[in-house]
This record gives structure tokens, C-alpha cells and sequence, in this order.
């Protein structure tokens, strides 16, 4: 049997389409492997969000040549291979085909032409793809990722993804009610729903809050999370979902990208400062000790300082409890290239806001962790920790903590106390569970 390894970038969108390529190729006599040396096929799976993400890719694909016999074959896929196609090909001579996220039904013949010398582009998108009959090979030990939705309909000025994922498409909810059930007879109790603005969820008939819903009455499962959904999204109905629904997680990841209503202007997001408040009041009242954390892009075109400030000040009224903080990268193709030049923020001033907002989110989460601790929560034992000495665990409201144990209680639900934090995660300890009184004569 040929043997396939592939390495995965970005997003959690690209781990699922991984498991999706492997499960595919693996029906189709391939072996998969965990480690580049040796095998027959290499494919780079790769995210396309930010420039560093593809300057990456493409120094590991130099690296990867030493993994390399005359006859391995070397491919790219995901968002870089859609937004770059053919410019791959001529900048490596030893990428044979470059796939992009809607072409991965083809790679088993790509592959086998590919053998012969040829070398192929598949960019094409296909509205109609949702790889529904691929099964699968999850790596994740303890949840499943289950895409439910494709491409993107919003056009962020900043963002990328709709030119390499396309228009905005969903999966009947059948489809998804009948993965979760085959994910629970693999013996996984955790589902993540994916798309790249999730709650705008609608198969023609059912839409989001109906689909939560749904996927969380299957039998079997204990936690149902979601990403990536949008503010503009969350209506009474979804919110309304996520509270009665007792198997949804009490976390949303809520991208705010801007404090500054000017400044989401620009970006093209759709809401005011005001109205990214009045989602985080209306999820907070519905759903008590919500996990709330969010993303925010600092340095975009033409920030001034006030509109910075207003990040700053928005960060302190809502408290989130951790964000993805990332410097504003220019992707070609994007309509912030077209901005004028002299919107351009210097670097240094850039790596100073970068900083303070740093220093300003991690210091809150800090603070309200601390705040914390002695709480009894109930937590998922997802993996061993780096260090290799404890478990990495993750709770409800998506707080990492890590508890004593060994690689046996990976997949266990468990009862800790927090009982120390580094400010970011915490240290928890089994609860014993008391035995029940002994009953009345």
C-alpha cells in the first residue's frame, strides 16, 4: 500500500478537510502515516489568512525535499494552493498538484497521474460539495470536527476567505444530525460544528438554532461547540438554542476584529460598536457564566490612535476571557489593498498598540481567573500536557486546565477544583465523589 503524510496549517476548517483527505485516500488503498519520512505522498495542507501563514509553507516545502525520494510525490492543498494555483507550481519544481478545498474528491487520480509526471492545478469550486460520502479519519482523540457549512457571503475588506473558500453554502441538517450519530458510535461524546461565519447556518429549511437543536438531542453526545459565527448572526432564536439546549457549551468565540465603530466600518463588518455590545449583553443574560473570547486585528489601514483606544476600552467593558490578537497582514486580492498608502501604520507603532493590548486582554483574563479558583467545574481530559507529566483538560466554558493523571484517563469526564492558575491556564484536582448516605431504617 502507498503511504500518505499529511501536515496541516490554519484553521480548525483545515484539520476537518485533513481528516476528509485522509479518510478518502485511505478508502482508496493508502496508508496513512504520521511522519514525511519514507512516505510515497506528501501533501501540505495550507491556510492562506495572514502572509506569515504562507511564508511558512513555503520554507517547510523546501524542508520537506530531505523527506524526499525520486519518486515521492509532493503536493499542496487547502487556501494557499486555491489563492496561488499555478504560481506554486512554477515556484517549486517539486510540487506535482496544487488541490484546492473544493477539488479533494479528485486527488486519488490526480495522485495516480501524478506518478507519470504530470502536474495538475484544481482550484475549480464546486457549490454543491460537502464530501458527504468521504468517511473520516479523525485524529483528534476525544471530539469530532463536523463541518456544516462552506465558504463565506460577508467580505471582510481584510479577509482572504472568500476568494479561496467561495460563496457561502450549508449541509442539510440531516446530513449533520447522521455524522454526530456515527462520531458517537466511534465512542467520541464532543462535537465542533464548522463554518466560516457558522450561525449564519440555513439548509433551506432549518437554520442554526434548529440545528443545535438537533445535533444536541443525539444520544450520546455530552458537548456540542461551534466555530466561527458572526455577531450580525445571533438571533433570539440561536441565543435561545444555546440556552435550552443543555448539551451546547456555555463558550462563544465572538470576533470582534475592532472596539472602533469607524474602524469596523472599513473593515466591512457589518455592525457598530454598539451592536457587538448588545450580542455580548443578550448571550450573557440568556446563558449565565458564559466563556466569551474573541479576535481583534490591531494595525489595520488608517487606525488612528482614538480608534485604537476605543479597542482598548471596549476590551475592559466586555472582560473576555482570552483573545486571538493578531498585526494586520495585507493579503493580495483583498480590497484593503486597494486602500491609499499613506493608511499604512508603521511598524513600530503597530508592535506598541500590539503590546498594550496584550498586556491589556492576558491582564483581565488573569484577574478573572483568579477570581476563580476553589470553583468545583467539570472538565474533558483531552490529551497528555507538554510537559508529559499531566493531562490537558478543557471545561464548558473552554478554560484549559491541567490535572494529574496518566494517558488511560484521556476521553474521561472528570470533577476538579481549580486550585492554581498561571493566568492563562489552570491547575486543577480531581473531586472525590462522595458515596451516597446510607438510606433511613
Amino acid at each position: 500500500m502507498p503511504s500518505v503524510y499529511i501536515e496541516t496549517y490554519g484553521c480548525q476548517m483545515n484539520v476537518s478537510d485533513s481528516e476528509l483527505m485522509y479518510g478518502k485516500l485511505a478508502a482508496e488503498g493508502y496508508s496513512p502515516v504520521d511522519a514525511p519520512e519514507g512516505a510515497d505522498v506528501i501533501l501540505v495542507n495550507t491556510c492562506a489568512i495572514r502572509d506569515n501563514a504562507e511564508q511558512r509553507v513555503i520554507g517547510r516545502l523546501g524542508e520537506l525535499r530531505r523527506f524526499m525520494s525520486k519518486d515521492t510525490i509532493l503536493g499542496v492543498t487547502g487556501c494557499m494552493a486555491q489563492r496561488l494555483g499555478p504560481r506554486l507550481l512554477a515556484t517549486d519544481s517539486r510540487v506535482s498538484l496544487v488541490v484546492g478545498p473544493d477539488a479533494y474528491r479528485a486527488l486519488p487520480e490526480l495522485l495516480e497521474r501524478a506518478r507519470s509526471g504530470e502536474k495538475f492545478t484544481a482550484t475549480d469550486f464546486d457549490l454543491e460539495e460537502h464530501y458527504e460520502d468521504f468517511v473520516a479519519r479523525r485524529f483528534e482523540g476525544v471530539k469530532a470536527w463536523i463541518p456544516v457549512q462552506r465558504g463565506c457571503d460577508y467580505r471582510c475588506t481584510y479577509c482572504i476567505v472568500p476568494t479561496t473558500r467561495g460563496p457561502e453554502r450549508s449541509r442539510q441538517l440531516a446530513e449533520v444530525v447522521r455524522e454526530t450519530r456515527e462520531v458517537v458510535a466511534a465512542g467520541l461524546s464532543e462535537v465542533v460544528l464548522l463554518g466560516q461565519t457558522v450561525n449564519s447556518y440555513h439548509d433551506g429549511t432549518h437554520d442554526f438554532a434548529d440545528l443545535l437543536r438537533a445535533v444536541g438531542a443525539v444520544e450520546g453526545i455530552r458537548r456540542v461547540r461551534y466555530t466561527s459565527p458572526h455577531p450580525n448572526d445571533f438571533s433570539d432564536r440561536v441565543i435561545a438554542a444555546m440556552a435550552e439546549t443543555p448539551t451546547v457549551c456555555a463558550h462563544v468565540h465572538l470576533p470582534m476584529q475592532s472596539g472602533s465603530t469607524s474602524m469596523l466600518k472599513r473593515m466591512l463588518r457589518r455592525y457598530t460598536r454598539e451592536g457587538y455590545l448588545d450580542c455580548v449583553q443578550r448571550l450573557r443574560t440568556a446563558i449565565p457564566g458564559l466563556g466569551l473570547t474573541t479576535d481583534i486585528i490591531v494595525g489595520f489601514p488608517g487606525e488612528t490612535d482614538a480608534e485604537f483606544e476605543d479597542t482598548i476600552t471596549m476590551c475592559r467593558e466586555v472582560r473576555f476571557d482570552d483573545a486571538f490578537m493578531f498585526k494586520f497582514s495585507m493579503r493580495e486580492g483583498t480590497p484593503a489593498e486597494r486602500m491609499p498608502a499613506e493608511w499604512t501604520i508603521p511598524d513600530a507603532v503597530v508592535t506598541e498598540r500590539f503590546d498594550r493590548l496584550m498586556a491589556t486582554v492576558r491582564g483581565i483574563a488573569r484577574e478573572k481567573n483568579l477570581g476563580r479558583l476553589g470553583e468545583r467545574i467539570e472538565v474533558l481530559i483531552e490529551k497528555v500536557a507538554r510537559d508529559g507529566e499531566l493531562l490537558q483538560a478543557r471545561s464548558g466554558d473552554f478554560k484549559t486546565v491541567m490535572v494529574p493523571g496518566d494517558a488511560s484517563m484521556i476521553g474521561q469526564y472528570l470533577t476538579v477544583e481549580l486550585t492554581g492558575s498561571t493566568g492563562a491556564t489552570f491547575t486543577g484536582t480531581p473531586v472525590q465523589a462522595r458515596a451516597p448516605l446510607p438510606a433511613l431504617a
